[in-house]
């Protein structure tokens, strides 16, 4: 994929490749503007849980994924990939879990249709250890692709 775009926060950015580190969690995206796209899990648009990663914030400053939270069921993400086609998901909800007990797999099991995640931290940050203490997490579903 090329690019996200989220009409209801005004939000447009191109996607970084994302790939796992050796400890088998996600790498974070490098740039703090962009977000970026998990490259072991599927392309958005084929079936299963693509994963797309974006910073709240970057050293006090908002980064591409601050207002991620504020998304509501029936909100709208397009996905321009880089076959051209834009595929379009629906969000069906929007959830905030501790990082202790994050949905590994409501995020990444397999899904027999083509399904979007869009991950990013929330709660409290502790500016000592440089950490926010939860993840904020979109569950959204294909609706078109053009």
């Amino acid at each position: 994929p090329q690019k996200i775009a989220i009409p209801s926060l005004g939000l447009s950015s191109t996607l970084e490749t994302l790939r796992q580190n050796t400890d088998g969690s996600m790498e974070t995206p490098k740039n703090p503007a962009l977000a970026g796209w998990y490259e072991p899990g599927p392309t958005p648009g084929s079936q299963g849980p693509a994963v797309i990663a974006g910073h709240v914030t970057w050293n006090g400053a908002a980064a591409v994924f601050e207002k991620l939270k504020t998304m509501k069921a029936g909100d709208t993400i397009d996905v321009t990939r880089r076959d051209a086609k834009t595929a379009t998901f629906t969000v069906e909800r929007v959830a905030e879990y501790p990082k202790a007990d994050f949905p590994t797999l409501d995020v990444y099991k397999n899904l027999d249709y083509a399904g979007l995640r869009l991950v990013t931290c929330g709660g409290d940050f502790d500016p000592k250890k440089h950490y926010y203490d939860s993840n904020v997490v979109v569950f959204a579903r294909m609706t078109s692709t053009a």
